[in-house]
């Protein structure tokens, strides 16, 4: 199925006799393994409004982020969040689309500066497992009807609804940008070393640590961005060297995209931590003679793992550390075989899942939508 207007999509749920799987450009098969009559949603393409000057964009939910971005860069503007590309580190095709970055509140290393992706979603239009048309929130920042179930939407892979609308705030792409860099620090020292940056006064926009190299960007005019980097060069960052422009950004969007673990064997984890528990994680692993690498990001508050050599990818100790530190653990990589036998999501506490369920039937009573994704 793939319709082309909102009430072809509405009559085509409310018609459905079995599951449906929700499909944008198919490039982030994120969950637990799901089967049904595919839902494609290529159809629903285009921009439907950009205000430039109030910073405001409206398009339909299966339009691809490439064409958005060049609408964007046309006048100089950006998504703010840094949304990553999964096709690298999963090796899919397709073109993936703003629907699909909302469904999974896809989120990259600007976040610690800005926010994540649904801090930046003003308004949805979607079709919940009823067939019915729903709205929530406007296309400005000041209207907040509604508000708190746009942010819903976003992180509920398509469980709750079929968004076909999006409305987005944009910023400004900066006139600058540079990244202090420095190899050879252990994660401990290299999370100490971003904890010190994204503490001083001096609007870090990225603080990561890759394997060994321990980055820090900083973004804005570019007589700002020359101070700033020199007085973090003077302060927390000594002995960091400096790159710009293309080098700078090159780094970022391995950090991204996660391209380190690219065409790299073995199950690909999402852990979300306190940013001082991230190098903790990882000496917990080695600890309990996991081999795995990492990458961690957001101040040392996500940790991308790479697993291999465990039947179960690791889930059992990376899920057994979590219970003394807290926090949560994505599998975003792994076989159909692997993703049938352990939890893709983080089990939630008894509550939260008895909310999560309510939810679900409230919007999808006869549970259509994605069954089985979220467990």
């Amino acid at each position: 199925m793939r319709p082309e207007t909102e009430t072809e999509l509405a009559g085509m749920i409310a018609g459905a006799e079995g599951p449906l799987v929700v499909r944008g450009g198919g490039t982030r098969p994120v969950g637990g393994p799901v089967t049904g009559e595919v839902l494609d949603m290529s159809g629903m393409s285009g921009v439907v409004l950009h205000e430039p000057g109030a910073l405001t964009l409206v398009v339909k939910a299966g339009t691809p982020v490439t064409e958005v971005e060049k609408v964007l860069a046309a006048e100089g503007q950006r998504l703010p969040f840094e949304p990553m590309d999964h096709r690298a580190l999963l090796g899919t095709a397709g073109e993936p689309t703003m629907g699909g970055l909302v469904a999974g509140n896809v989120s990259g290393p600007r976040r610690v500066q800005v926010g994540a992706c649904r801090d930046f979603l003003l308004g949805v239009r979607f079709v919940d497992g009823r067939g019915r048309v729903l709205k929530n929130g406007g296309r400005v920042m000041k209207n907040v009807t509604g508000y708190d179930l746009v942010k819903l939407m976003a992180g509920s892979w398509g469980t709750l609804g079929v968004m076909t609308e999006l409305a987005f705030k944009v910023l400004a792409v900066p006139q600058a940008e540079a990244t202090l860099v420095r190899r050879g620090k252990s994660a401990r020292d290299g999370v100490a070393a971003l904890a010190a940056a994204l503490g001083s006064p001096f609007d870090v926009s990225g603080a990561a640590h890759v394997e060994g190299r321990t980055q820090v960007r900083v973004e804005g005019l570019a007589g700002s961005v020359a101070y700033r980097a020199e007085q973090l060069q003077k302060g927390p960052l000594a002995g960091f060297d400096v790159v710009q422009g293309g080098e700078s950004a090159a780094l970022w969007r391995e950090v991204r995209d996660v391209t380190p673990f690219a065409g790299v064997e073995g199950a690909v984890w999402r852990v979300s931590v306190k940013p001082s528990d991230g190098p903790a994680l990882t000496e917990g692993l080695t600890a309990r003679g996991v081999a795995h690498r990492a990458i961690l990001d957001w101040g040392g508050g996500l940790v991308w793992l790479l697993v291999d050599g465990r039947t179960d990818g690791g889930a059992a100790d990376i899920r057994g550390l979590l219970e003394t530190m807290g926090g949560h653990a994505t599998l975003i990589r792994g076989g159909e075989a692997l993703r049938r036998s352990v939890p893709v999501f983080q089990p939630e506490a008894v509550p939260v899942a008895a909310i999560s369920q309510g939810l679900r039937a409230k919007f999808d009573p006869r549970g259509i939508l994605n069954p089985g994704l979220m467990g």
